[in-house]
């Protein structure tokens, strides 16, 4: 994955009223806890950059945390194995894959919680011993 020169706003403009809001508060709370500024990789607003290094030898680079606006739901990238994290639970309404998080609105969810989350799903990624942080 790699980060491209796309300005975040032209992005979020292209998005209906709802989910706009909901994407520039989430971008807003993870700017707030990686201290970041927001890069697009791709469609993938992420935040921070990391490298991984697989035992395989498959290596990449990706943001530490990141979202996008899907179809179906609004994509949060956070973890290897989001269920791990302690506070899911408490969240609201959402489904998950392997790392990530699907939720359909905001107002599905507990914005603390969310915080919490981020907070947790970023230690949990960094303390992996094939990540390297990059930024």
């Amino acid at each position: 994955m790699e980060i491209t020169n796309l300005n975040i706003n032209s992005f979020t403009e292209s998005l209906d009223e709802q989910r706009k809001a909901d994407i520039i508060k989430l971008v807003d709370l993870m700017k707030e806890v990686t201290n970041k500024e927001p890069k697009l990789w791709g469609s993938i607003i992420g935040f921070g950059r990391l490298k991984y290094v697989y035992k395989s030898g498959h290596s990449g680079e990706m943001p530490v945390v990141g979202l996008a606006s899907r179809k179906q739901a609004i994509t949060l990238y956070l973890s290897y194995d989001i269920n791990r994290l302690i506070n899911l639970n408490k969240l609201g309404k959402y489904k998950t894959g392997k790392g990530c998080l699907y939720i359909k609105k905001l107002d599905d969810i507990d914005i603390n919680v969310m915080r919490t989350l981020i907070v947790e799903a970023i230690k949990d990624t960094k303390n992996l011993d094939f990540i390297t942080e990059m930024e």
